[in-house]
């Protein structure tokens, strides 16, 4: 459908090596994956402990928590957008940073794609923690107490490490799915301002479909695939050692 083509071997997995626009796509696309990895996991299990308390309304608070889950995201998205762009310029016109437009702005533009998938991605992360605090004896924590255990303590020798495998879970479910990030980018910044919020999943759809590079985007594809089986089974290895140790 792209006309005539000529068979150039492995050219184009070379030359993605070589391509600083692909390189720095790369470095967006890890960057963002830890650190919103790192903080949907943090909220979650804080916001997942204290759902599992015993509060009035809990299982409300536990639909609402959920809610962000089941809506489309590039609406939300569009809902962040005209926040971050208009609503909050207003609000907070004495703070350079935001008053500014933080979207139109190369170094930071990428903090309200973080916002919106560490929002929306908590609520799945949320559910997955409460279904391991629920699997673990309320007689253990009586136990801990009457041995003077604090709650710091008690989180340290008791649940995390019952909740391991769920948190083994919810942190390879997480970084891969940061990794592919694009509805995200396509609602907030469209990989703007210029590239600096380009993500691999982005640039393989800008290039390969509107860009005439379909077959180094398809290429580049075939690296990406790659890339996340790897991390993935390093995390699984990693993690799962670690639930061993406990």
């Amino acid at each position: 459908g792209f006309g005539t083509w000529d068979f150039i071997g492995i050219g184009n997995y070379v030359n993605l090596f070589r391509d600083d626009r692909v390189l720095a796509a790369y470095g967006f696309s890890f960057g963002f994956a830890i650190v919103a990895t790192v903080l949907t996991n943090v909220i979650s299990l804080a916001i997942a402990m204290g759902l599992n308390a015993k509060i009035a309304g809990r299982n409300t608070f536990r639909g609402i928590f959920f809610v962000p889950y089941v809506i489309a995201i590039l609406v939300i998205g569009y809902v962040f957008q005209f926040l971050f762009s208009n609503s909050l310029p207003k609000l907070f016109p004495e703070i350079p940073l935001i008053a500014d437009n933080m979207l139109s702005n190369p170094n930071w533009a990428w903090v309200p794609i973080v916002v919106l998938a560490v929002w929306q991605a908590s609520a799945f992360a949320i559910i997955i923690y409460l279904s391991g605090l629920q699997t673990i004896p309320q007689e253990l924590y009586e136990a801990a107490s009457l041995d003077g255990a604090k709650p710091w303590r008690q989180f340290r020798s008791i649940t995390f490490p019952l909740i391991s495998a769920f948190f083994t879970i919810n942190m390879v479910l997480s970084l891969k799915g940061f990794l592919q990030v694009f509805d995200h980018i396509v609602a907030l910044t469209n990989g703007g301002p210029g590239t600096s919020t380009e993500s691999i999943t982005m640039l393989i759809y800008k290039g390969g479909f509107t860009g005439g590079e379909f077959a180094y985007q398809t290429a580049n594809a075939v690296i990406f695939v790659i890339v996340i089986t790897v991390v993935s089974l390093i995390q699984f290895r990693v993690l799962q050692r670690r639930e061993a140790d406990f």
